[in-house]
């Protein structure tokens, strides 16, 4: 099936991600975001009056973000445009595009403002009041840290998904360190030619404005903070978890940033399109839940729903994109799949760049349109896990308009 809703070519944007505690350490996520979103939106000569819906996705809190969406698109300047504050976990940026999509498909909506953000950095620190507690005692909790470590349902931190998955499928350190090279190889080639791919959907050199957004703070060449291995290098860590295979070098690190991507019908996609001869088909989502501390497995029953809802099979993908929080992720799903890990992840994928949650899959959306149009079109798949041992997927189809 193709959706009505389509997103206008080049009509998307992300910023670098900085790995935490970096240049974007102390700007507030939402703030930040909007302020990306009106220069990006002006670049493209889209006014922002034209949208009347708006989807926030972020899963770190941030100061008044009670207000989510409506606060956003109004600071945005789409100060008629309502909607929801979602958060799924690193499944957010697939959520948000989906209702963006669902909103366009029932005709409620003519064009919506989708922009995901986290700041990972300087997490909040939450108290839970209880005067019926111990000595009148509440509860605390770093929201960031402690839901790294813990999932309350099993007790276990996110690392022993990759474990466990890695264990139950005799997947090696070494597997997992060839995994590391290649994308990191992969992502040297968006570098190429002065950054010629990320130019694509990143304004570069990036201005890191100031608190205040009145002052540039910084200047960025592009991705803060990305880690350069060497097979020696790579060779010499030792597993995180005693006894385990996953060692600081396969897994992603976490980090800062925000995305956009804008979401109309097919006429007013023409209008807002940056290169009006090419089309951005959604052709289908997908989510799924495997069992309990298996994380990693999720994408791949994700992606078969999305493809199925696409009518579309394996051998019909000209590209396919990963969130890869571990390299056990994209070992397990060649395996089970049948498409080589080395041809996943061109020009670069989480595993890389960093893990800011919500705008990670975002970026990864764009970053797989922008390869199909590089090829000249063809179908594309995006999967990606999320907390909670879920996972969600989504196939585009880049063509002629």
């Amino acid at each position: 099936m193709t959706l009505k809703a389509e997103i206008p070519y080049g009509a998307y944007w992300s910023t670098p991600f900085a790995r935490w505690q970096g240049a974007f350490a102390n700007l507030h996520a939402m703030e930040f975001a909007a302020h990306v979103a009106r220069r990006e939106l002006a670049r493209r000569a889209i006014d922002p009056s034209v949208f009347d819906f708006g989807v926030l996705g972020i899963s770190v809190p941030q100061k008044q973000c009670f207000y989510g969406a409506p606060w956003l698109t109004g600071l945005v300047g789409a100060s008629r445009a309502g909607g929801p504050t979602l958060m799924q976990a690193c499944a957010t940026g697939v959520r948000t595009l989906l209702t963006a999509a669902q909103e366009i498909e029932l005709g409620m909506a003519q064009a919506a403002l989708v922009i995901t953000c986290d700041r990972l950095s300087n997490g909040p620190h939450l108290y839970y009041p209880n005067p019926r507690g111990p000595g009148g005692t509440g509860t605390a909790e770093d929201w960031v840290m402690d839901n790294f470590g813990c999932d309350p349902l099993g007790g276990h931190a996110m690392i022993a998904t990759a474990e466990n998955v890695a264990n139950r499928h005799g997947i090696g350190t070494a597997e997992q360190h060839e995994v590391v090279l290649r994308r990191e190889a992969q992502y040297a080639e968006a570098l190429a030619d002065d950054a010629a791919f990320l130019r694509r959907f990143m304004t570069l050199p990036f201005e890191v404005p100031a608190p205040g957004y009145k002052k540039v703070a910084a200047t960025l060449a592009g991705d803060e903070g990305i880690t350069r291995s060497t097979p020696e290098g790579l060779a010499a860590l030792k597993p995180v978890v005693a006894g385990g295979s996953v060692t600081y070098g396969g897994q992603t690190h976490p980090a800062d940033g925000n995305a956009g991507i804008v979401v109309t019908t097919r006429e007013r996609a023409r209008e807002l399109a940056t290169d009006k001869s090419i089309a951005v088909r959604l052709r289908g989502f997908g989510l799924a839940r495997v069992e309990l501390a298996y994380m990693p497995e999720a994408p791949v029953p994700a992606a078969e729903r999305a493809l199925a809802r696409a009518g579309c099979t394996w051998k019909d993908l000209a590209a396919v994109k990963t969130h890869n929080p571990f390299a056990v992720n994209d070992i397990y799903f060649s395996r089970q799949t049948g498409i080589d890990w080395r041809t996943m992840n061109n020009y670069g994928c989480s595993l890389v760049w960093g893990h800011p949650q919500s705008p990670m899959a975002t970026r990864a959306i764009i970053e797989l349109i922008e390869e199909l149009a590089r090829r000249g079109g063809g179908v594309g798949l995006f999967t990606g896990c999320a907390a909670g041992d879920t996972a969600m997927a989504v196939v585009v189809e880049v063509g002629a308009a």
